[in-house]
């Protein structure tokens, strides 16, 4: 049964823990073969190369942007790859070798941002095209770092590993990202290797162009669709729970044992991510079955995420939101019976680059949520300059996601939990299919919320 996994940043540098409940669990011999798994960086490795996620705190990338010198952070980094090394020295790692290689691995790298750098001074060049390549270059060098490592380690526990760089480093032919998966697995006899593979890869389209930080999902899934397994796998450092355990309790919720790949969209649209919605397509158009484990509970068997799984039972089936929102309310008294007043809102969103994930409509006002990250000044000032009055408010938003849960009540019963408990709805709404009905609240009440809300669906 071929597999193709992944295994996230936090699993990664929990390196004994994967060898242990992943890659040996219940396997030997040829049953630890067939099996491909495609490796994020080591924790926090990408963010000292391009920037914090959650802070924004500044990496490599951005003193190259800024026509600062690089080459300073680029010897810290070093420094603490070759730190990172000497954690799995005791799992086997050749630390000479590994650090030979991350060495020369970065020396190589710097050259091609030498040269970027070069003529970007030069202002011949389009800014953006040129700072795409530096960050391409540079995210690559954190799975091909990890990528090594892991593959070093399996061979000298005298495991068949085989390690597939997808980075392109040192391979200048002009692949598309699905050319160079072709060609990588080409004469790879699977049943007999485990392949440790990359997160970044390659392309002449350049995956971050358009994915960005989510690219190891996506080349994850690109695999996948390649090789046809019989099941996906991404190994994470937690459950997919009905609940977040760290709002509600542990003891008040358990993981999600079936849903679908609609379901994982609704999860992903308010950041609670089982897998990128563009990772997820190519899976779910395939027929691929996705399942999401544990790395820490090897024994359980996760979520599985099928394309047509629908709950026997109608339940809610997860509580989930998020408080990192802004409520954004256009109103203007020439709205009513106006044929195309959402149609300009919209087009000034989409001139920002700004995506909504709720919307609700009066006669004189629409009422628009999007990411708190995604507001500008730019944005609110065209607006201000279009229609009368334009108000902005911090809000959270709590959802009910299920596959079946269309039953007469369901609604009463969450608004009376939430009223209960003191919190007042701001907004409410739900499409016909009813898999998320979604309850604006004050950012203050968010956890309650949840809380309430979980409690209220369990009974």
């Amino acid at each position: 049964m071929l597999t193709v996994e992944k295994i996230g940043g936090t699993s990664m540098s929990a390196l004994k823990n994967v060898i242990d409940n992943i890659i040996l669990f219940n396997r030997t011999g040829d049953e630890l073969y067939n099996r491909i798994f495609v490796v994020s960086a080591f924790s926090g490795v990408t963010n000292l190369l391009l920037e914090n996620k959650k802070t924004a705190e500044p990496g490599v990338y951005h003193r190259l942007a800024q026509m600062q010198d690089f080459h300073k952070p680029l010897i810290d980094l070093v420094a603490k790859l070759k730190e990172i090394n000497t954690q799995y020295v005791d799992l086997g790692l050749n630390l000479a070798a590994a650090d030979e290689f991350i060495e020369k691995h970065v020396a190589d790298a710097q050259k091609y941002l030498e040269n970027l750098s070069n003529i970007l001074a030069s202002g011949y060049v389009s800014r953006d095209n040129i700072l795409q390549a530096a960050r391409e270059i540079l995210a690559s060098i954190g799975e091909s770092h990890s990528a090594w490592n892991f593959t070093n380690i399996l061979q000298n526990m005298g495991i068949n590993a085989t390690l597939v760089d997808l980075s392109g480093l040192h391979d200048n032919r002009p692949f598309t990202i699905d050319q160079r998966i072709k060609h990588a697995f080409d004469g790879i006899e699977l049943a007999k290797t485990i392949c440790i593979v990359t997160g970044y890869v390659k392309g002449t389209e350049g995956i971050m162009r358009e994915f960005d930080r989510g690219y190891s999902e996506v080349t994850f899934s690109k695999i996948a669709e390649e090789l046809k397994p019989t099941e996906a796998i991404i190994h994470k450092e937690y459950h997919l729970s009905t609940a977040d355990p760290g709002i509600v309790g542990i003891e008040n919720c358990h993981p999600v044992g079936n849903t679908n790949y609609d379901i994982a969209d609704q999860l992903a649209d308010v950041g609670m991510e089982a897998i990128h919605p563009k990772a997820s397509k190519p899976l779910e158009i395939n027929g691929i079955n996705l399942r999401i484990k544990n790395t820490f509970e090897p024994a359980h068997q996760g979520t599985l995420i099928t394309k047509d799984f629908i709950c026997e039972t109608k339940r809610v089936e997860v509580i989930t939101g998020t408080d990192k929102l802004i409520l954004i309310d256009v109103y203007d008294p020439l709205m009513v019976s106006n044929v195309g007043t959402d149609l300009k809102i919209m087009q000034v969103f989409f001139d920002h680059n700004v995506s909504y994930i709720f919307k609700a409509t009066s006669a004189n006002s629409i009422s628009i949520v999007i990411w708190e990250r995604d507001l500008n000044d730019g944005l609110i000032q065209e607006l201000e300059a279009n229609f009368e009055k334009i108000a902005v408010e911090k809000t959270a938003m709590v959802c009910m996601l299920g596959t079946n849960m269309d039953q007469p009540g369901l609604l009463a019963r969450a608004a009376a939990a939430l009223t209960e408990a003191g919190i007042n709805i701001m907004s409410a709404g739900f499409a016909l299919r009813k898999v998320n009905i979604q309850f604006l609240v004050a950012r203050e009440s968010f956890k309650d919320a949840v809380i309430a809300l979980n409690r209220a669906m369990a009974n």
